[in-house]
């Protein structure tokens, strides 16, 4: 089973233009979609669509609009009672696939909120084999919650632990690789750059594996590395592979990220090499990037294309 934590969930609503953006202008819509979201959210979307067992975790309270929307998703869920509502995400698509969001702030949690969802995170990963710590923290929490989350769930299930993947950004992300020392981080190439101090070209490979190294394994158990169009990186202890993105056409990269990491994740559960791994993690970021909205892609969904991975000298 793959458990996913969602902190700070968002309601998002997606709104696909006739016609590219004109700021300060009243423009027609062709069609707009909302769905229950946060990057943990979408992860255990992707991963229950392809039939395999997902568990999110999060904080709602019992009025909140998007409590409709996440019943309509049909994963299975553990909820937290909080007293305020989610946040809402806009994102309004062009129909060349450019992509505006607007990201509204959430409601902050409470001390008292913060340790029962932890408590909730901790207890649920003793059936996991992959626990995902994902998407930004709420206002009022505090940057290092996923090393406490990371560290009470070793703490708690010893050599029965979850192997744990975490998937934000900011100072999160910084305290998690200083101290929690996960077994997989998944960053696009603007936040590895970001977190090592040196900004890389996505389309320069070479250089985005060369950051990574500087943090697996000593930091990091591995790295996947998404890098949109120009492909992915993964890079483990034992090796460094690069895989070419197929061609698409998209349609809105909300979620793709996510994707990514929800097909990664089922190709690893499924014993699968680093290779395949790292070509099903890219074709589930390729096909959600196809889709509107946020989306998730189903097997069905995903590209046929052959999707080359090539090892990379160390």
């Amino acid at each position: 089973m793959i458990v996913t934590l969602t902190a700070h969930p968002s309601l998002d609503r997606a709104i696909t233009l006739t016609a590219a953006l004109r700021p300060g202008e009243v423009q027609s819509a062709s069609a707009a979609r909302e769905d229950a979201a946060g990057k943990g959210i979408n992860v255990a979307r992707v991963v229950a669509s392809a039939g395999a067992r997902a568990l999110a975790v999060l904080p709602l309270a019992a009025d909140d609009p998007y409590a409709v929307a996440l019943r309509a998703t049909g994963i299975d869920t553990r909820v937290i009672p909080i007293a305020g509502h989610a946040r809402s995400n806009l994102t309004i698509l062009d129909p060349d696939g450019t992509t505006t969001k607007v990201n509204l702030p959430g409601t902050a949690l409470s001390a008292d909120e913060t340790r029962i969802l932890v408590d909730a995170a901790v207890d649920a990963a003793g059936d996991a084999r992959w626990l995902v710590l994902a998407g930004s923290l709420p206002p009022g929490v505090d940057a290092d919650l996923y090393v406490r989350i990371i560290r009470a769930v070793r703490r708690r299930w010893a050599d029965a632990a979850p192997r744990i993947a975490v998937d934000t950004s900011g100072a999160a992300l910084h305290e998690v690789v200083a101290h929690g020392h996960p077994d997989l981080i998944k960053p696009n190439d603007e936040e590895l750059g970001e977190l090592t101090g040196s900004a890389a070209d996505p389309a320069d490979p070479a250089a985005i594996e060369r950051l990574a190294r500087t943090l697996v394994p000593d930091r990091v158990g591995a790295a996947l590395v998404t890098l949109g169009a120009a492909g992915a990186l993964l890079v483990t202890p034992e090796e460094s592979l690069f895989g070419v993105a197929p061609r698409i056409v998209p349609v809105s990269t909300v979620g793709a990220g996510d994707s990514s990491l929800a097909g990664y994740l089922l190709a690893e559960s499924a014993a699968d090499s680093a290779a395949d791994a790292l070509a099903r993690a890219m074709r589930y970021g390729a096909a959600a990037a196809t889709l509107p909205g946020t989306r998730p892609p189903s097997p069905d969904d995903l590209p046929t294309a052959d999707i080359p991975v090539r090892r990379m000298p160390r």
